[in-house]
């Protein structure tokens, strides 16, 4: 796998998106030169013809990172990926249309857009196909043993056999004695003690500790020839970081926390986050205010009560501060329940409320929050007072999400929808850690723009997501 933007890519993946982004570009070229013959030079390179057919292909890979489909590019059905296929280039081509609207250079002429879009509809489907069923294949993917069956083996296990994309292939594991060889996927080659013998047989790329007890049992001094010979060696929290793009806490030890140079955030990166995110807040109040002004008046007609919800959330190092939002409840929801996270179909939630959360428009105040200091863009999601207090004491290491600023989004919130249980939080919280330890503008970048995938969708907008009001 590649890291690009802090986030491990599979290589496959990436194989993916720059064969397609050639041959969509190549489509369009040999449609200019089709349809313009000896005018074709002239168009792509004194008229920027090539700038113009860059914006189409942009729209086309965009489309399909929105339909998902470079996040599991297995095909299920043929018939809906030609569906897809179709319906991203109609958005190509209504794009092209309102361009008409703004500005005449930047569009391509009608039939080079035409004979162009229907080579894309003929050729990406084939190679689509072909690559699920030749490439892929031929990319291959890296042999893993695993030393060991702790509970995050076996996630990962599991992980691994429903992505293939993620370019790593479980081949069986060792553990210490045949008793601890139940209840996992992948075939147990034997025991620790069978190490030498397995390695010539199965030729494993990497090997990954996951012991629960290694003491007097880890074979160090064989694993170091090994890492020496050329076999990739780490641990099984390593792994699980890159497969699920968050950190185990069951394996996390204060230890680490306290001397590791990696999991708290860096000063510098802090300091950035601080000035790009009351930027973008100064920013984004000015472009949003038509909208909220709109939302303001809805929210007034649509229920009595007050057009901002105020509560008190927790904030940088534990310090309260008051949240903005637009009201998506009915006046003294909480009058009966107290402090609660909202259920599915929560019927406190008015009909307005509900489609301020789906397209989560309720959170345009927080801007003001970014302006004041006490959030940031993106980071882990403020939770109240009173939920912070019992979850840090259920919770290991849950106050430690607290050491930057919350921010309107966040990597949890991209990745993780529901959280109205104990177990969601702690998945959350993982989530919260990776983030923490990776924080830097290109992954703050990377959000904002999953982000917006999630919001035009309305992914992760459950009312469970959130605490009520």
């Amino acid at each position: 796998m590649i890291r690009i933007f802090k986030v491990s890519i599979p290589n496959s993946v990436v194989a993916l998106v720059l064969s397609e982004t050639i041959l969509i570009f190549s489509c369009y070229v040999l449609a200019a030169y089709w349809v313009l013959d000896v005018a074709a030079d002239i168009f792509l390179v004194d008229d920027y013809g090539l700038w113009h057919i860059a914006l189409v292909v942009s729209v086309i890979l965009l489309g399909l990172y929105f339909h998902d489909l470079y996040d599991d590019y297995r095909i299920r059905s043929r018939t809906l990926l030609l569906q897809q296929y179709c319906l991203v280039v109609g958005v190509a081509f209504l794009l092209q249309a309102m361009l008409s609207y703004a500005r005449w250079n930047l569009l391509l002429p009608k039939w080079l857009m035409v004979y162009g879009s229907g080579m894309v509809l003929v050729v990406l489907p084939l190679w689509r196909v072909a690559f699920s069923n030749v490439t892929a294949k031929a990319l291959g993917a890296q042999k893993v043993l695993f030393l060991g069956t702790s509970s995050v083996v076996r996630e990962i296990v599991s992980r691994l056999e429903e992505r293939p994309e993620l370019g790593l292939a479980a081949i069986g594991y060792l553990e210490t004695s045949p008793e601890d060889c139940d209840g996992i996927a992948a075939p147990c080659l034997g025991t620790i003690a069978d190490l030498d013998a397995v390695i010539p047989t199965r030729r494993p790329d990497r090997i990954v500790v996951g012991m629960t007890e290694r003491r007097q049992r880890l074979p160090v001094q064989r694993l170091l020839e090994l890492r020496f010979s050329g076999i990739h060696i780490e641990e099984a929290a390593t792994t699980y970081e890159a497969v699920f793009g968050r950190i185990s806490t069951r394996d996390l030890r204060p230890s680490q926390l306290i001397f590791s140079t990696e999991l708290g955030p860096r000063p510098t990166s802090v300091m950035l986050q601080g000035i790009y995110s009351w930027l973008i807040g100064v920013v984004g109040v000015m472009v949003a205010l038509p909208i909220m002004a709109v939302v303001a008046l809805l929210v007034k007609l649509s229920s009595p009560g007050p057009i901002f919800f105020r509560q008190a959330r927790v904030g940088l190092n534990g310090a309260p501060f008051t949240l903005f939002k637009f009201r998506s409840m009915y006046r003294d929801a909480e009058a009966r329940s107290g402090a609660v996270w909202a259920t599915k179909d929560d019927p406190r939630i008015t009909p307005v409320g509900r489609w301020l959360r789906r397209l989560r428009l309720d959170e345009l105040p927080q801007l003001f929050n970014v302006i004041r200091g006490e959030m940031a863009i993106v980071g882990p999601r403020p939770e109240r007072p009173e939920f912070v207090s019992v979850l840090q004491e259920k919770i290991p290491y849950y106050r430690q999400r607290l050491c930057v600023k919350p921010g309107i989004t966040g990597w949890a919130q991209v990745n993780h929808k529901y959280s109205d249980t104990l177990e969601d939080t702690i998945v959350k919280l993982e989530y919260d850690l990776y983030y923490i330890k990776n924080l830097a503008p290109a992954f703050d970048a990377f959000i904002i723009f999953h982000t917006l995938k999630v919001m035009v969708l309305s992914r992760g907008s459950q009312q469970c997501c959130v605490p009520v009001q």
